[in-house]
């Protein structure tokens, strides 16, 4: 109550006379927590917070003197909260401010944008209607100058000139193939000193030999024969062996035709193998059921449509049906010839980007049917090279192409199942193919055509040739929808019939002419297993490489590896001579790089005449003038003296004509930055693949030396070895062998053959002496450039003893990546030595792979490529006048 209240009746009188006593009264039985609070326990009394401030702190109990402070603190917690969710609302209120102006300006920004976006739309609309126009424009003037030329070529004037102008062409190469007879006739001096060397190491027969293969080619071109064809006139028992888990789903489609599909059937069962593939033949709706027709085949799977679906409608369904990872479309009017699907699945193998692969079509005749296709601006389309001779260089080399035709297609089925198979929007048939090439290549892969599958295509069997009728009249029809489809893509092809030669390889970013003395063969040279490499690199990068031996030699297998890798090789009888090529294709290339001085001097003068454009590349692969010199001052032969110096004006000389020199070490690039400072040179070494390590080195034994002897240091080098070095080798490590491994070994070498000294000439394999000998020797007393006889050993992981000569320019360090010594006892001394020593070996064995891979691995030769390459952004004059 109120203090002053209470006061007032505490203090009062009480009433006077008697009072009652008080009477007994019984009180109720309550529980001991009525009478006291439990312990610890304080009494709360709900009271507003002046009463408790009142009682607690006026009045002093303390029951509300607690109950204040927590009721305070509580108060307190909830302002504090109240605080910040009013500073949270203050905040958000701003960042909403903030948020609205932002929006309104990035609203105000979106108008300009749509304004600007919609008046450039205008524009671009404008352009293309243009740009239509142009093209319009272009393709009239394109058919007008046709006209013209038609009318020129078909003029009296023009008929009666044509014998001057072949005389002049004629006369331009005439000239330059003399220019290059000369230019040979001109070597002979230098000539004589390596014959000399040769006469005198190794006898008259192996000089004779050289000059008839000097003079001839090693192996001349052979025409393939007609395609083997024999056509079954019934249908005989016929059995292939189902295959467990195919690789390939081979897909027919039938209608009718039993007894052509029945020889389709059997050209696959003869060349192909079984465990491979599943047959799956489509009946469209054949008027007799093809199972019935073809009850004596057994392994194969036919499967009835309920009504004609068409070509495309019956592919689809085998696709559907197809267990195997590839699906290949083959028309029942084909022969399959041996290796076909082999060569179309190693498309896919080595090339993962691969989408589509395509084969080589000819007719039974044997003439050329397609070689990939060519697709126009139009949306009419090519088979390239059809009815030409189908040996022809052009058409036997791997390459992208727009299209292959669907008579023999593979793809991957993930791929075919995820682009929706062949587009309906083509029923019943013809411009599928076409279209899901260029669907392939839409989804970022690429179509191959792959001259090594040969098929046989009986063309118009199932469709026949008359566009005005049947099935053959969609033709038309499907190109006007395929044009409308693509017509972005097909914007930038060119005109029907214009520059088809580029448009094969349309492409291409570069077009590379290499021009080397002989085929490369890099089972038997470091000089062609560098030539291999750089080829590689440059079809890598895009380039179109086309190769062509000096001496015109079609050299197998080497000739197909190049064409495996995309590369077009040139031969006789296809090509008369290196000027008469370069006449008719001069224009066509971008690069033209020419190996070895004695290779350039003859062609050097033709390349500018008919190739003003290209960048003219001299690939010197090593320095001969420095080898030869080197020669000189071991023999002390006045002869080799003076070949030098011819050597060294003529490739100084070639230098200077040249836009670019290759050299393959820095110390020939110093070399000539002193001899011609306005050269312009490049450095690109041998390049080396790291290859796997053999046997530890307690299970190694033998010596091993490798080296092609078309290559005089290496005959001096096996000679100085045998005659100076052996001895003491057999002293120090009695029984131990030395292998001589390589090609076109001298009489005089081979005589020198003991038990403890094996000449094994060429092996096809040498991974087995790389892996199992227990180092390399390099003799070599002379040379020049980088040596791939110490790289190819260092590749594997075998350590190497060298001369000086053999490791110049390799950024090699003895005694931590090679052991050195030019002294026949010290070099037999570090033999042993090595031979010996494990920890040492180890050493070795890595410091080499490590110097292959920073100094001739593939990533350091592909930088070099590229700036190459980057040197035909500009004409070759405005090369040579900023080299």
């Amino acid at each position: 109550m109120d203090p002053a209240r209470y006061r007032t009746l505490y203090l009062a009188a009480l009433p006077p006379g008697p009072r009652a006593a008080a009477t007994d009264v019984a009180l109720p039985a309550l529980a001991q927590e009525n009478f006291y609070l439990a312990e610890g326990a304080v009494e709360i009394v709900a009271l507003p917070l002046p009463q408790l401030f009142v009682a607690g702190v006026e009045c002093g109990h303390t029951a509300a003197r607690v109950e204040l402070k927590h009721q305070i603190d509580t108060v307190h917690a909830q302002l504090e909260q109240l605080r910040e969710l009013r500073d949270r609302a203050t905040d958000d209120r701003e960042h909403l401010a903030r948020e609205v102006v932002a929006t309104q300006r990035a609203f105000h920004t979106a108008q300009i944008q749509i304004a600007e976006t919609q008046a450039y739309a205008g524009h671009m609309e404008t352009q293309a209607r243009k740009l239509g126009e142009h093209v319009a424009h272009l393709d009239a003037e394109l058919v007008t100058a046709r006209d013209r030329i038609k009318s020129i070529e078909t003029s009296l004037p023009w008929r009666l000139a044509a014998p001057l102008r072949y005389v002049v062409r004629r006369t331009r190469v005439v000239r330059a193939r003399m220019h290059a007879g000369l230019a040979g006739a001109r070597r002979l001096p230098q000539l004589s000193a390596t014959a000399w060397s040769v006469l005198r190491h190794e006898g008259p027969a192996a000089l004779a030999t050289r000059v008839r293969n000097k003079v001839t080619p090693e192996e001349a071109f052979r025409p393939s024969a007609p395609p083997p064809i024999a056509v079954e006139e019934t249908i005989a028992p016929l059995a292939f062996a189902r295959a467990v888990v195919p690789r390939v789903t081979v897909v027919i489609p039938v209608y009718g035709k039993a007894l052509l599909t029945y020889n389709c059937l059997k050209s696959v069962h003869e060349h192909t193998a079984h465990e491979l593939i599943e047959i799956v033949l489509v009946d469209d709706a054949s008027p007799e059921p093809l199972a019935e027709a073809l009850a004596e085949v057994s392994g194969v799977r036919i499967e009835r449509n309920a009504q004609n679906l068409g070509f495309i409608g019956s592919c689809n369904r085998g696709a559907e049906l197809a267990q195997g990872q590839y699906v290949v479309f083959l028309n029942n009017d084909t022969i399959v010839m041996r290796g076909w699907l082999d060569a179309l699945l190693r498309v896919f193998d080595a090339h993962p980007e691969a989408g589509l692969v395509g084969s080589k079509l000819i007719y039974p005749d044997g003439r050329l049917q397609e070689a990939g296709g060519i697709v126009w601006r139009d949306g009419s389309a090519w088979n390239w090279g059809r009815g030409d001779d189908p040996d022809r260089p052009e058409y036997n080399y791997l390459r992208e192409v727009d299209y292959c035709s669907g008579a023999c297609l593979a793809i991957s089925r993930a791929l075919f199942t995820e682009l929706g198979g062949f587009d309906t929007h083509y029923a019943p048939a013809y411009y599928e193919d076409v279209d899901l090439a260029f669907a392939v290549r839409a989804a970022g892969r690429r179509v191959y055509y792959q001259p090594q599958s040969t098929v046989v295509h009986f063309e118009g069997q199932t469709s026949g040739t008359e566009t005005t009728s049947g099935t053959k009249r969609y033709q038309l029809v499907n190109q006007e929808k395929f044009a409308r489809k693509w017509a972005s893509t097909l914007a930038t092809h060119r005109a029907n019939g214009v520059a088809a030669e580029l448009e094969r390889d349309r492409w291409a970013k570069r077009r590379v002419l290499v021009i080397e003395a002989c085929m490369v063969t890099p089972d038997q040279d470091a000089g062609s297993v560098r030539m291999m490499a750089i080829v590689e690199l440059l079809t890598a990068l895009r380039c179109k490489v086309t190769f062509v031996a000096d001496n015109l030699e079609h050299r197998q297998p080497y000739v197909g590896q190049l064409q495996q890798e995309g590369v077009e090789v040139l031969f006789h009888p296809y090509v008369r001579s290196i000027a008469d090529l370069l006449s008719k294709r001069g224009p066509e290339f971008d690069i033209i790089m020419i190996a070895r001085h004695y290779i350039a001097v003859k062609h050097v003068d033709a390349a500018r005449v008919f190739a003003p454009k290209a960048l003219v590349v001299f690939d010197t692969v090593d320095l001969h003038f420095l080898r030869t010199e080197r020669q000189a001052e071991l023999d002390g032969s006045a002869l080799t003296r003076a070949a030098a110096d011819a050597k060294r004006e003529e490739e100084l000389g070639l230098i200077r004509k040249s836009d670019v020199t290759l050299v393959v070490s820095t110390f020939e690039q110093e070399l000539l930055a002193r001899l011609v400072p306005e050269a312009r040179v490049l450095v690109l070494a041998t390049i080396q693949e790291q290859q796997p390590e053999g046997k530890p080195f307690a299970e190694r034994e033998g010596l091993v030396f490798i080296g092609g002897f078309q290559h005089p240091p290496n005959t001096d080098a096996v000679l100085w070895y045998a005659s100076e070095v052996l001895p003491h080798v057999r002293t120090a490590l009695p029984g131990v062998k030395t292998y001589i491994v390589g090609s076109k070994v001298p009489a005089n070498v081979r005589a020198l053959a003991a038990d403890d000294f094996v000449v094994t000439g060429f092996v096809p394999d040498i991974t087995p002496h790389f892996t199992g000998c227990r180092l390399s020797i390099v003799p070599l007393r002379y040379g020049a450039g980088v040596k791939g006889k110490i790289n190819l050993a260092m590749s594997y992981g075998l350590p190497v003893v060298a001369t000086s000569p053999s490791i110049e320019g390799m950024s090699l360090t003895p005694d931590e990546d090679v052991l050195v010594a030019d002294d026949p006892k010290a070099f037999a001394d570090a033999i042993a030595r090595l031979y010996h020593d494990e920890a040492l070996w180890r050493r070795l064995a890595a410091g080499g792979r490590k110097n292959i891979e920073t100094h001739f691995s593939r990533n350091v030769a592909r930088r070099a490529i590229t700036r190459l390459i980057a040197f035909t952004q500009g004409s070759a004059d405005t090369t040579r006048s900023t080299g």
